[in-house]
């Protein structure tokens, strides 16, 4: 249990990528982590893309960052409009700031662009939001994972099986 004692967000919203939520929750759970569904409202169910429901454990604005070690952001189209919530760039924020691990995977750094702490960053996602990404002062590489400080991105569902080991060794070096 490499993850006892860490607590997580995992931001949810319709139209998420099913494996890009799915899968890390269950490998985090796994590891023994604390893993908190929140969405706009809390005890919501969410639909992802391919259909699997998900329902929220809290909302963006009842959850206190402090509390948790990281927060994790799924792919799909929901990060368009979870980065419309001043709570969850909140979130974002207070992570970035108390060196907390940050996951995001495919098009979730629409979510890391609208938090604005991508300057200087080094990141992947999928290539249809390079353009996004370098604009908010990111360098964009083509990899299946890229790690910078405690930021973990990866491009799209393929790249899971890369993006979950490299995740979970930083949310162990990061813990408080």
């Amino acid at each position: 249990m490499r993850l006892k004692n860490h607590k997580v967000i995992s931001l949810v919203d319709h139209d998420f990528d099913d494996l890009e939520l799915w899968y890390p929750v269950i490998r985090l759970r796994e590891e023994g982590a604390q893993v908190d569904l929140v969405g706009p409202e809390t005890n919501e169910t969410y639909i992802g893309k391919d259909g699997v429901p998900v329902e929220s454990d809290y909302a963006y604005g009842d959850v206190n960052p402090e509390e948790y070690d990281a927060v994790i952001i799924p792919g799909g189209w929901a990060p368009d409009k979870i980065r419309r919530y001043d709570e969850v760039k909140n979130i974002v924020k207070h992570m970035n700031d108390n060196n907390k691990t940050i996951g995001q995977i495919c098009h979730a750094g629409w979510v890391t662009i609208s938090a604005d702490i991508l300057e200087g960053k080094t990141v992947t996602s999928t290539p249809g939001i390079k353009d996004d990404m370098t604009n908010a002062g990111a360098t964009w590489v083509n990899e299946p994972v890229v790690t910078d400080g405690q930021l973990v991105s990866s491009r799209r569902p393929p790249d899971l099986p890369e993006y979950l080991p490299e995740l979970i060794k930083v949310m162990e070096e990061y813990h408080r």
